[in-house]
């Protein structure tokens, strides 16, 4: 694995300092990309559940702008 590291800018002074990540923000990149993956997952699955509604509505007879009504 790579030394993850940290940019800092001082915005007054425009000097910027690199430094290796420590634990503590380790853990917290790793609890964010679990956490994104999860909410990207969710999504993925939403919207596979809705064109599977939506596809077993038009296969009962509704037409697109009936879908449109019901579902915005």
């Amino acid at each position: 694995m790579t030394n993850q590291t940290i940019k800092i800018v001082n915005t007054s002074t425009g000097q910027e300092t690199q430094r290796p990540m420590n634990l503590k923000e380790l853990e917290v990149q790793a609890k964010d990309r679990i956490t994104a993956e999860a909410k990207r997952q969710a999504a993925q699955e939403k919207a596979e559940a809705r064109s599977a509604a939506e596809a077993k509505l038009l296969a009962l007879g509704l037409t697109t702008e009936d879908l449109k009504a019901l579902l915005g």
